[in-house]
């Protein structure tokens, strides 16, 4: 496998081919990214039933003798201040995505941007110090388009500390990369050491 000391841009070849080879499977991938973004959702909106509403349950005017309509309830949803009909509570959209699927769909996610040779690898070792102007110019030099994804594991602390302050690029540890980050991302750095977490996680 082809190995930069820093940053290098990495061609098909020089990928493993069981996570890089995949068919792209359009349906597939749209699938569990919509179930990925669906599943970041807070779900806390909430709005008042009729029931629930802070109102007097005296009636506002007498039923007859007054020459107007009867009224009941102030708090039903046609007045103002009253309460929401079919409105939101808080609910989940998690969307259940099989694991073969989901790991399938982020093989082709993968795949994309091996056929894009839009693909570098990181030696994270780099940056045990971090370094933001290092991280930069090592992105410049490599001309990666943006946004980009970089993808580490979690005790490459000194690497994800040089890549989250760039503008347009994001930075994740491997275990939370789903398929909606590999997709929306026009170009992917991975360390060698999330590689690895890749390969075993997928192969």
């Amino acid at each position: 496998m082809a190995k930069a000391s820093v940053l290098g841009k990495t061609t098909k070849a020089d990928l493993p081919k069981e996570i890089f080879s995949e068919p792209f499977h359009q349906s597939l991938v749209h699938e569990a990214a919509r179930a990925d973004m669906a599943s970041r959702r807070r779900g806390t909106a909430s709005t008042l039933t009729r029931g629930e509403v802070a109102f007097t349950t005296a009636k506002a005017w007498r039923q007859k003798g007054t020459g107007r309509a009867r009224v009941g309830a102030l708090g039903v949803s046609s007045r103002y201040g009253g309460g929401v009909t079919f409105g939101p509570k808080p609910r989940h959209y998690t969307v259940k995505v099989n694991r073969k699927a989901r790991r399938r769909a982020l093989r082709s996610a993968l795949s994309v941007h091996a056929e894009r040779d839009s693909v570098a690898l990181l030696d994270a070792a780099t940056f045990e110090t971090p370094s933001t102007k290092e991280a930069a110019a090592a992105l410049a030099k490599w001309a990666a388009k943006s946004p980009t994804l970089i993808v580490l594991t979690a005790e490459e602390v000194g690497a994800m500390k040089s890549f989250r302050n760039i503008p347009r690029t994001h930075v994740l540890e491997v275990g939370a990369t789903g398929v909606a980050d590999v997709i929306a991302a026009a170009s992917l750095v991975i360390s060698e050491s999330a590689l690895t977490a890749l390969q075993e996680r997928l192969g």
